[in-house]
C-alpha cells in the first residue's frame, strides 16, 4: 500500500501535501499572459461538496495493528452542473455549486431537465444537490469532481436518509424501559404506559415520545475521518458508520467541527493547528480529474493516535 506520507522513494511526494500545488506546477504557464495568483484555501473558505455512492462497510487495520471499521464511498462522474448566485432582500450574496452524479439514460430524463444538462454539457444525472460555497469556490460548469477532492486525515460531514425501520413501539424508538416483567403485569410488558394527564391539563402534551414510523429520516455525521483515497476506482474510505442503506446517495462536505476549529486556530495565530495533524491544506476550489495524473492511485493517512495494546503507566 502507498502512503502518501510515509514513502521517500517517490521525489515528488513533498509537493503532493497539498494537492492543489502540484497541477500549478506542472502546467504549462504561457508567456504572453500576466502570472495569476494560486487560489489557496483558507479557514474562511467554504468548498463545495460531491454526491457519492456507499457501497458497503469493510475493516482495516492501522499501523498498529489495531482493527476499524470503515464505509466505502465511491463517486459516479460526479460533476458541476450550474453555479448560482442569488442577492437577497439584505442585499446580501448567496453562492452555490450545483453537483450532478450517476448517469441515467435520456428516455427516462425530463425535457426540462435534459435542456438543462444538455447547457451544461454533461449527460443526464440521477441526482442534483446543491452546495453552497464562498464567492473563490466557484468551478467551471462541466468539471469532474474526483476522489481527491478529500485529503486523507481530514474530517467530513456526511448525510443521506437513515435506513427505515418500519412502525416500532417506544422501547425500540425511544429506548423505554418498558413495564416490569414480574408479579402483577399483565399483556403491558413494551407498552408506553401512562401517555395523559388528568383533568388539568387533560390533554397529552405535544412531542410526546410514543410508538410510530421509524428511520427514513435526513441524517447528518458530523466529524468522520477519511482514512483512505483511490482516485484510480473514485473511492473514499470514511471510518465509522454511514446513514443510509447500501448504493444509496450520500452528499460529503467538509466538516463543519473542522473548519469552525481552523478559525479559531487562525484567530490565535496557531498555523499547525488549523488542520488536523498530517494534513498541509486542502485542494481549492476542489480536487479535479485532472490532479489525479499528478498523484498516486492510492493515498492513505497515517496513524498518530497511540498503540491500544500498550499498557497505561
Amino acid at each position: 500500500m502507498l502512503r502518501l506520507w510515509a514513502s521517500r522513494q517517490c521525489p515528488r511526494i513533498s509537493s503532493c501535501r497539498t494537492l492543489h500545488s502540484t497541477i500549478a506546477s506542472n502546467a504549462s504557464a504561457s508567456t504572453e499572459q500576466k502570472p495569476q495568483t494560486e487560489a489557496r484555501w483558507t479557514p474562511f473558505s467554504v468548498r463545495t461538496g460531491v454526491i457519492a455512492r456507499k457501497r458497503g462497510m469493510m475493516s482495516m487495520w492501522d499501523d498498529h495493528g489495531a482493527r476499524f471499521p470503515v464505509t466505502v464511498l465511491q463517486l459516479e462522474n460526479c460533476q458541476v452542473t450550474a453555479n448560482i448566485k442569488n442577492v437577497k432582500k439584505d442585499k446580501t450574496e448567496y453562492h452555490a455549486v450545483q453537483v450532478g452524479a450517476s448517469d441515467k439514460r435520456e428516455k427516462t430524463t425530463t425535457r426540462q431537465m435534459l435542456g438543462h444538462f444538455n447547457k451544461a454539457g454533461v449527460p443526464p444525472k440521477q441526482i442534483v444537490k446543491e452546495f453552497p460555497v464562498t464567492p473563490d469556490a466557484h468551478l467551471p460548469v462541466g468539471t469532474t469532481l474526483s476522489a481527491i477532492h478529500f485529503v486523507p486525515g481530514q474530517n467530513v460531514d456526511v448525510t443521506a436518509n437513515s435506513v427505515g425501520k418500519g412502525f416500532q413501539g417506544v422501547m425500540k424508538r425511544w429506548g423505554y424501559h418498558g413495564q416490569s416483567a414480574s408479579h402483577g403485569t399483565s399483556l403491558a410488558h413494551r407498552s408506553a404506559g401512562a401517555t395523559g394527564a388528568h383533568q388539568d391539563p387533560g390533554r397529552v402534551w405535544p412531542g410526546k415520545k410514543m410508538a410510530g414510523h421509524m428511520g427514513n429520516r435526513r441524517v447528518t455525521k458530523q466529524n468522520l475521518s477519511v482514512v483512505r483515497v483511490d482516485s484510480a476506482l473514485d473511492l473514499i474510505f470514511v471510518k465509522g458508520n454511514v446513514p443510509g442503506v447500501d448504493d444509496a446517495q450520500v452528499m460529503l462536505r467538509d466538516s463543519k467541527k473542522m473548519v469552525q476549529k481552523a478559525r479559531v486556530a487562525h484567530a490565535k495565530g496557531v498555523e499547525e493547528k488549523i488542520l488536523p495533524k498530517g494534513v498541509d491544506a486542502l485542494p481549492f476550489p476542489a480536487g479535479t480529474k485532472e490532479m489525479t495524473q499528478h498523484l498516486p492511485p492510492v493515498i492513505e493517512a497515517p496513524t498518530h493516535h497511540r498503540s491500544p495494546f500498550l499498557p497505561y503507566v
